[in-house]
């Protein structure tokens, strides 16, 4: 159920743009005189995933945050086709239907990969940045395909996507039961967490049932995803003070330890302990603690 301090807040204002004929959606709070933020969510989630910081923020900053294509209450790509420069695409759109640059940016797993390679094209709109689990996969998955010819690449490709065609989307009898399966895929979520979560996460299906609202099709890597020296050539272009954060629990790897730091001019490491790779869900006061002290730095 919705907490009491949850019930008193008044929520952002739901808005559009258009990217590559997508109609996509972001949620602003509001203070437009103030710095603008922008939130950016991982895959196979949604923008209301930072309610809770955006609400700690919002009062410093003009915070917004995007339903990237494919996901929450944005429009899936016709064909399915989601790749990282799709994503920044829209992104670029975004911030400059709004003139929001020179902007901080703060981003999660592949929105973490979206905001670093903006950063990359467009090094002085972007003041500050975080990336949560932004680097992309690890070096050692990225091992495994660097001596893959081009066209095994291509056909393990297709094999994923021919497997998604024939994946229908799971449906639940009610939120609970959609709730549960957040709270199964993140033990760390409460069940007023899992609860938001599932709430903006869901639409209701014509059987009264319920379906998560992003689209399958995001789920498959495409062969460009392992072209590692690429991204690392593109971080080497960031200007901005970057903070690298992590969990200590998450499956992902550390960037300071296996070298992805070292291609940043200007980046801080941090580790947040007891957290998995959703850093601000897991552990929401230290991971505000940890952005706000970096934020404040000159």
């Amino acid at each position: 159920m919705t907490s009491e301090r949850e019930r008193e807040i008044i929520g952002p204002a739901s808005s559009y743009y258009v990217s590559q004929r997508l109609r996509l959606h972001y949620v602003d709070w509001g203070n437009e005189d103030a710095p603008p933020l922008l939130l950016i969510h991982g895959n196979k989630d949604h923008a209301r995933s930072w309610d809770w910081v955006a609400r700690e923020l919002r009062d410093e900053y003009h915070v917004i945050a995007p339903d990237l294509r494919g996901h929450g209450d944005s429009a899936w790509a016709i064909g399915g086709h989601y790749m990282l420069n799709e994503f920044v695409l829209d992104m670029a759109q975004l911030i400059e239907t709004l003139k929001l640059h020179p902007l901080t940016i703060v981003a999660h797993s592949l929105g973490g990969a979206v905001a670093l390679q903006y950063a990359a094209v467009y090094p002085e709109r972007v003041q500050k940045l975080v990336a949560v689990e932004g680097l992309g996969p690890p070096p050692k998955m990225l091992e495994e395909h660097a001596n893959l010819p081009p066209w095994k690449l291509i056909e393990n490709w297709i094999g994923q996507v021919r497997g998604l065609s024939a994946r229908q989307p799971r449906r639940y009898p009610n939120i609970d039961a959609a709730a549960q399966r957040m709270q199964e895929e993140n033990s760390f979520l409460s069940p007023d967490q899992a609860h938001h979560l599932t709430v903006h996460g869901v639409a209701r299906n014509e059987d009264g049932t319920f379906s998560w609202k992003f689209d399958n099709y995001t789920r498959a890597f495409f062969p460009q995803s392992f072209q590692f020296e690429q991204r690392l050539g593109m971080w080497e272009r960031i200007d901005c003070p970057t903070l690298l954060m992590r969990g200590s629990e998450s499956w992902a790897t550390d960037p300071g330890t296996d070298g992805r730091a070292d291609a940043f001019k200007n980046a801080t490491l941090v580790k947040i302990e007891g957290a998995g790779h959703w850093v601000h869900h897991d552990r929401l006061a230290e991971f505000l603690d940890a952005v706000r002290k970096f934020l404040a730095e000159d």
